[in-house]
């Protein structure tokens, strides 16, 4: 049987933190499936098809890792995939009691799915993307924040018009 994780999230954009966790997590699976969470509720500063092409460039490099598109809930998204396994970063004290009631929510749902948290590198735990896209649309620069694989993509989207 193969260990496959879905790193669900809107990645908007995909910052150090993200990444690193994923690259940690790497030798724990088989292959990790970024799963951009879209809802239609919900406005994001960056395009969709702009955050799957930056995650891709990111991980270009690293065959065990795909990005896909879902709506709906993550469990579904879950079922769909055949993944049991929900992998989720945490900075703090705060991440962690809404994510321990996502995660028991969804195995209410679902028995078959475990959600497995990692405790962010702690030099990279102030970061997340609220931030980083509060920087970007104050015109700071974000590059020390963004995996440096997208750093020429993001400055281009800066120029064509915030």
């Amino acid at each position: 049987m193969k260990h496959i994780a879905i790193f669900p999230g809107s990645f908007d954009p995909i910052h150090i933190g993200h990444a690193d966790i994923v690259y940690r997590a790497l030798p724990m699976f088989d292959h990790i499936i970024i799963g951009i969470g879209e809802n239609s509720q919900k406005k994001y500063l960056f395009p969709l098809e702009k955050r799957m092409e930056w995650i891709k460039a990111v991980f270009q490099h690293e065959p065990k890792v795909s990005v896909e598109s879902y709506t709906g809930l993550t469990v579904d998204f879950c079922e769909r995939k055949e993944v049991n396994y929900i992998l989720r970063g945490l900075r703090n004290g705060g991440d962690f009691l809404f994510e321990r009631d996502i995660a028991q929510i969804n195995q209410a749902m679902n028995r078959k799915i475990e959600t497995l948290f990692m405790l962010t590198n702690p030099s990279l735990a102030a970061i997340s993307s609220s931030i980083v896209r509060d920087i970007y649309m104050n015109r700071g620069d974000i590059t020390k924040f963004i995996p440096e694989e997208i750093e020429n993509a993001v400055r281009a989207h800066a120029s064509a018009g915030r």
